[in-house]
């Protein structure tokens, strides 16, 4: 090694093979040449780093390879260094694609372990007690989640469009099914065997990325709608989900409400009446924060009338239908 640091001849060298314990070297890496000049820190006391030796295409310092493996791996920025030198080598992509894969692309082809199938209106995918193996991905349409109890009462407990998993629960050990889901309108689903989706969360970080983007998501609605039930008012949690279901707050513009939602539907979902959700939808049709015409259309003002609490929408709260 020359005094700038910078070595002066060096074989180019396979990838380092890594096992439990201590990583080992390719016998190969022991015929790098040095510069005598220079001599190492340990027998002149120079208080300099130890001279690094090449590994895979960069340089990693002796003292770094003396450690176990996970103590280097805990070395962030070495980390982040090897898959940055693997990636611009081609090493990462051991297998025919590589980064290629496109999880969008995956979900909208027939494959092995996937098929694709078409819904019409009111049809039944999966029942509640069904075997559950499958999960399934929505390409088009909306689907409705709907719990029964054993005294045959009925709770919708969530409302699904385009772009989202349901059915996920067999990756977690269910046997069975534990709700019903039903297509609001046609539908285009993506059903993959449960071992598919297994290997492909396993061989495939995009995929899994994009998995684990929708149940985060997914949970924190969960979350948000729990604290709605627990501390909103009835006209409030029904403000809240017109706003969701037209779309607010997403990048898109918001979209009118599909009058396949009946106000039955919307009363299951916040858990109040029929007549009490006519109520309310009617206050707001006066007050100008919606509008009928064929779909439901909400005006942004509901998002400041309702959830802001503007004094106006307060009054007679409790005057209608129980």
């Amino acid at each position: 090694m020359s005094e700038s640091g910078t070595f002066e001849t060096c074989r180019t060298l396979p990838p380092m093979s890594v096992h439990r314990g201590r990583p080992e070297v390719s016998p190969s890496t022991k015929n790098v040449e040095i510069d005598p000049t220079r001599t190492s820190a340990a027998t002149t006391g120079s208080s300099r780093n130890p001279p690094a030796v090449p590994i895979a295409g960069m340089h990693v310092h002796e003292s770094l390879q003396a450690r176990s493996l996970p103590e280097a791996v805990s070395f962030g920025w070495l980390w982040r260094t090897v898959l940055h030198a693997r990636s611009a080598e081609g090493d990462m992509t051991s297998k025919p694609g590589g980064d290629s894969f496109d999880p969008q692309d995956f979900l909208a082809k027939v494959g092995a372990g996937k098929t694709i199938s078409s819904y019409q209106k009111d049809q039944i995918i999966f029942s509640q007690g069904d075997p559950a193996d499958t999960a399934f991905y929505i390409q088009k349409g909306r689907i409705k989640v709907v719990v029964i109890s054993d005294q045959g009462k009925e709770a919708v407990v969530g409302i699904l469009e385009a772009g989202q998993f349901f059915g996920e629960g067999c990756l977690n050990g269910h046997a069975v099914r534990i709700a019903t889901t039903t297509a609001m309108e046609e539908c285009l689903l993506t059903a993959i065997a449960r071992t598919t989706m297994i290997a492909m969360l396993h061989d495939e970080p995009k995929f899994s990325e994009l998995f684990v983007a929708y149940l985060l998501t997914r949970n924190s609605r969960i979350e948000e709608d729990l604290i709605d039930q627990l501390f909103n008012s009835s006209e409030k949690r029904l403000a809240r989900l017109l706003l969701l279901l037209a779309n607010f707050g997403k990048e898109a513009n918001p979209t009118p409400i599909s009058p396949n939602i009946s106000q039955e539907t919307l009363a299951e979902m916040i858990g109040t009446t029929r007549s009490r959700v006519s109520f309310f939808m009617n206050k707001f049709r006066k007050l100008g924060l919606i509008s009928y015409n064929g779909k439901i259309e909400v005006h942004r003002s509901l998002l400041n009338g309702v959830l802001r609490e503007k004094p106006s929408l307060e009054q007679n709260e409790t005057t209608g239908p129980s």
